[in-house]
């Protein structure tokens, strides 16, 4: 027994040492990235919006990033896709509305000059990309609702105590608990990988957000509309072990689009296009040749 002990926990500790050496070098791709990917600037309903633009051939795809992230939590795949796809994401500014949010993203669009766009949402961005489809379908060519959920009011009832508290508290207070939560929650449920989604949540938290920032998200991430019953083609990307959109979130979000396909990533959490990038991108890809296919048929 004891030597089988002394085995389990040497292989525990080359499995940390393996995944703790991964992270930084995957962090150094994302430093590398940052600094050959500068971000474009355009004012929207006065408020300033950043985002990134890599490619110059092929579909365009556009990414929105969650509550807690940025442009740049896409760095893995803007760089698998730029090589045969116009690729955009924003970062959002302060705004407390989708109708902002919406309005800034067309507005990126229109820069680009792309009229219509695969959008791939995760979390708010997800709750944002639903939005779109069904304010401006238009501008939707496919969307991908990832790990996110349907208008509802659970979040807003299970979170009331916690909003009011944020806002009341000071600023380092509200982000020491977004780190909190990075280590103790969201980071493990992602199982190999998590040091990618750790690190990246905690520069976050020290440097990259605002407690202004979190407070308008949770807000458009909260407000109520009506749900597309979109005719254009539709993924959910869901996580087995998602800590943040819980199962009967989960649940809501297929029901109210039973038309369409589904994948369920077995063993990861809330930001699985961190901690598994290529199987991510896979699935993605799989989808888009499913749609082409269907267009020419």
């Amino acid at each position: 027994m004891a030597g089988g002990a002394v085995a389990t926990a040497a292989l525990a500790r080359r499995r940390r040492s393996t995944t703790d050496q991964a992270a930084p070098s995957v962090h150094a791709g994302l430093t590398s990235f940052r600094a050959s990917h500068p971000p474009r600037t355009r004012t929207v309903r006065g408020a300033a919006w950043h985002y990134l633009a890599a490619g110059e051939r092929g579909e365009p795809i556009l990414f929105l990033h969650g509550l807690a992230g940025a442009a740049d939590i896409w760095w893995q795949q803007i760089t698998a896709l730029e090589h045969r796809a116009r690729v955009l994401a924003p970062t959002y500014p302060p705004v407390r509305r989708l109708d902002d949010l919406v309005a800034g993203v067309t507005a990126i669009l229109d820069a680009e000059g792309v009229d219509a766009a695969h959008v791939v949402g995760s979390s708010l961005g997800g709750y944002l990309a639903q939005y779109l489809v069904a304010t401006r379908p238009e501008r939707v060519a496919t969307a991908v609702f990832a790990n996110t959920f349907p208008p509802n009011d659970l979040i807003r009832r299970r979170n009331r105590r916690r909003a009011a508290a944020g806002r009341l508290l000071p600023q380092r207070i509200v982000l020491a608990a977004i780190a909190r939560d990075a280590r103790a929650v969201t980071a493990p449920a992602e199982g190999r990988g998590r040091e990618t989604v750790e690190r990246y949540l905690l520069e976050q938290a020290r440097s990259g957000l605002s407690k202004r920032d979190l407070l308008a998200r949770y807000r458009c991430v909260t407000e109520p509309f009506d749900p597309p019953a979109p005719s254009l083609p539709t993924l959910i990307i869901e996580s087995d072990r998602d800590p943040v959109v819980e199962p009967e979130l989960r649940a809501q979000l297929r029901r109210t689009y039973p038309a369409a396909r589904v994948v369920t990533l077995k063993g990861r959490g809330h930001f699985p296009y961190l901690s598994d990038p290529d199987r991510y991108l896979a699935h993605l890809d799989e989808f888009w040749a499913r749609a082409a296919t269907a267009r020419t048929t």
